[in-house]
Formats: structure tokens, sequence, C-alpha cells
């Protein structure tokens, strides 16, 4: 492993000096889950590394607030921490479950959310999630605020649009219909301490004649980002919840995947199983039976 300073600031302020500091050669530390796990298997790729900025101690980053129709969410909360929370059980309770599918124990109750996003692992669990709530980011440096989508901060696989200079500081999502149907499913080699080879994200509300009003379809650790698939959630729209219409709308996300991907050794693996987990998923989400 590199050599590195280790610095551990308790205040937003203090944590954005350094990294106003270094930039570049500064890496932030929330948790440690990938970081620590990347700077031993990789030196070159972190060989400018000079400091490690620890922002477990900063405790403005640990915080929820629900602001009249938001949900605000501080970037050092725990996925156990999530996992836990009645207020995000009860308005967002597909993230819940996919932060109670992180890891081991021990990971879930060091690893953050705030860490996740910024990794941006294509593998994510919590993250496909957060694009379905129409997460937005506020990133915050010396030079002042801004506020981005989750959707267009993420750039490619572990590759965000946040600057050297800039810190994740909230995570804000409107407050979604709590009546609405979530689901989250994950397919990993074993049922636990599983990176996601695949995971589907899903929000579906219901007008009073059944018909599907608002769909958001967000899979993950099959596109180089997680993105919500317009196309599909378009065919759904309209119509009543059924097993042949969301069978149709996981082919279409399959679809849309080799579309980005285009075909490669593991597409014809991928592609039946990503169409499999949408279906399944907006099975749940809608109460609509798989004996169907």
């Amino acid at each position: 492993m590199i050599r590195f300073e280790y610095m551990r600031p308790t205040s937003i302020e203090a944590c954005l000096q350094l990294l106003d500091r270094y930039r570049e050669k500064a890496r932030l530390i929330a948790g440690g889950t990938d970081l620590m796990v990347e700077m031993r298997a990789d030196d070159e790729k972190h060989k400018d590394i000079e400091v490690v900025i620890d922002t477990t101690h900063i405790a403005d980053l640990k915080f929820l607030e629900v602001n009249e129709d938001t949900i605000n969410l501080g970037p050092g909360m725990t996925h156990e921490e999530i996992w836990e929370d009645f207020t995000l059980r009860e308005y967002a309770p597909f993230l819940c479950e996919a932060s109670h599918t992180v890891g081991s124990p021990q990971i879930r109750h060091s690893g953050t959310i705030g860490g996740s996003i910024g990794t941006a692992s294509p593998a994510s669990d919590p993250v496909p999630p957060l694009v379905a709530l129409g997460a937005q980011v506020t990133l915050s440096s010396l030079a002042g605020t801004r506020t981005v989508s989750l959707e267009e901060l993420l750039v490619k696989p572990y590759k965000t649009a946040i600057r050297p200079e800039e810190l994740i500081t909230c995570i804000s999502f409107p407050m979604l219909n709590p009546e609405a149907g979530f689901a989250f499913v994950k397919l990993g080699r074993r049922k636990a301490l599983a990176i996601s080879r695949m995971n589907v994200a899903v929000y579906v509300e219901t007008g009073d004649d059944g018909t599907m009003t608002d769909v958001r379809i967000v899979p993950g650790s099959c596109m180089p980002t997680a993105v919500r698939i317009r196309p599909a959630e378009e065919m759904l729209l309209g119509q009543v919840p059924s097993y042949e219409l969301h069978e149709s709308a996981g082919k279409k996300v399959a679809e849309e995947m080799v579309k980005v991907t285009g075909r490669r050794w593991s597409t014809p693996y991928k592609e039946p199983v990503i169409a499999a987990l949408v279906k399944r998923a907006l099975n749940q989400a809608t109460g609509v039976s798989e004996d169907e």
C-alpha cells in the first residue's frame, strides 16, 4: 500500500479547506469499505495520493430531515442507519431494502450513502433507488454550493462529476406517495455478502382507475451508470398492471441495455436475466402474482 498522510477534520469548513489545498492529491474516506480495498489492490491508480481525509467525525454530515415535501439525507448516514429509519421505511422503502443488502453487518455499520455515491460503482445497491427517487446531490466547496441530479452526477463506472475540491453535503429527494408500489430486486452470487451482479429499483404509482400514472425503472450493474429506462417506463404509463405487460417491459429494458453496452460475451446471460428481474420487481411493486 502507498504511504499517505491521514487527516480527520471535525467540521465541514475544515474539510473543505483541506480539499481546496490538496485537490487531486486528496481522497475522501467515509467508511473506507471501498477506498481502502482499492488502495491495497491498485497502488498505481492511487499513486498520487498524499492525504486521505476522513469525514466520519463530521457531525454535520450525519442527519435526516423532513422539510415540507422533501427528505434531506446526510451523506454520513450509514447503510444500517438508513435501514433502521422509520421515515425512510415509509417514504422510500426500496432504499432501505437496498441498504440492507449491502455487504456484511460490519460493512453496513461503517459504509455510508455518500461513499456509495462518490465511489460510483455500477454495482451499488443504494444508488438505483436514489435515482428512482429523483435524488439531488448538494456539493459544497469554499467557492460555494451547487446542486446536481444524481443521474447527471454519475458519469461512468467509478467516475462522477464531483470536482476535487467539492464535498457531498446533502442528498435530497421528494417525498413520494407512501401508498405507491416500491420494489428492489438483487441478484448476487450468493444470498449474503454478495456484490450485485444485477439489480433493479422500481417505483409505480397507480390512479383511481387502476392504471399506472408514474413509473420509474432503474437497473444497476448492467449499464455504465444507474439511469431510468424511460422507453420501458413510457410503455407502462396509462396501462393496468399485468404479468404480460411487465414481461414486455422487462424485455424492453434488456433491449435498451444492449443498445448502450453493445453485445458482449456476457450479453446472452445478462439479457434474459435483467428482463426477468425487471418483471419480478414490477410484479412486486404492483401486487401482480408471479404465478399468472
